[in-house]
């Protein structure tokens, strides 16, 4: 832990690895390891966006790369894991935020988009974090953390694939934290209520639909990214030293109702 009265969110110099960070939630979370001073990896499969995030970033003076990969194709992760170690070296901090929902009713669910969205929101965090544990089990020191959802806990009308997986984050993010904490990684979970990224336009695109999930929190509004930075330093840094396996819902209170 640092000494009295050091900054105990502190994570300059630190360097980390955020998937699904061309967009959304991964970009955002990304954004602001960079201006907290983290040397950050941007990881996706659209090289040209990711390319583009990293040059507005370089722009306000922050240090990034980026990795474009296929996170869904097994026999691209190690190469993958080798590209990103050479940006920075071993990262510190692995976040998790690539992730898929195809909306789908549960009578219409075929295998292959079942597989498709449990490997990507559920397997892909397992085998990806894995590549940069023994690492971290060198230096005593490592964060993971993983997206999770609304849908971890509650049911959402065409969601069924999508709310299996972020349930089983939930519960892999404790797995992890039994396997892993002991050597120095906490491993924990954001849990985003409802904030508009590409993955939520839908809900956004209707004012109706947006307010109503609006009316369904203790606060009475949707979320922005900037209500992510506060969780996001918390669990980056030596604040969270003794805090694992833990899901912490940012959901203006979605949940507490």
């Amino acid at each position: 832990m640092p000494e009295s009265g050091t900054n105990l969110f502190e994570v300059s110099n630190r360097i980390a690895v955020v998937t699904g960070s061309s967009s959304g939630i991964g970009l955002a979370l990304s954004q602001t390891l960079a201006k907290a001073g983290v040397k950050v990896v941007l990881v996706a499969r659209r090289a040209e966006l990711l390319e583009q995030e990293a040059i507005q970033i370089r722009q306000q003076g922050h240090t990034v790369d980026w990795v474009d990969a296929d996170l869904l194709d097994r026999s691209e992760l190690a190469n993958a894991c080798a590209r990103i170690h050479k940006c920075f070296g071993a990262p510190d901090i692995v976040i998790n935020a690539a992730g898929i929902n195809l909306r789908e009713p549960a009578d219409e669910v075929s295998w292959t988009s079942w597989e498709q969205t449990i490997n990507l929101n559920l397997s892909v965090p397992f085998f990806f974090s894995r590549l940069f544990v023994d690492a971290m089990k060198r230096a005593g020191w490592g964060r993971i953390i993983n997206i999770a959802s609304l849908q971890s806990y509650r049911a959402f009308p065409n969601g069924i694939a999508y709310g299996a997986s972020k349930g089983g984050i939930v519960q892999l993010t404790r797995a992890m934290a039994q396997s892993w904490s002991s050597s120095g990684i906490m491993c924990n979970a954001i849990a985003p209520g409802f904030f508009k990224t590409a993955l939520t336009a839908p809900v956004f695109d209707d004012p109706e639909t947006s307010q109503k999930m609006a009316a369904m929190t203790t606060v009475g509004r949707n979320g922005t990214m900037d209500d992510l930075r506060g969780p996001l330093l918390f669990f980056a840094s030596e604040a969270s030293d003794y805090v694992t396996g833990q899901t912490l819902f940012v959901d203006g209170g979605f949940t507490a109702k």
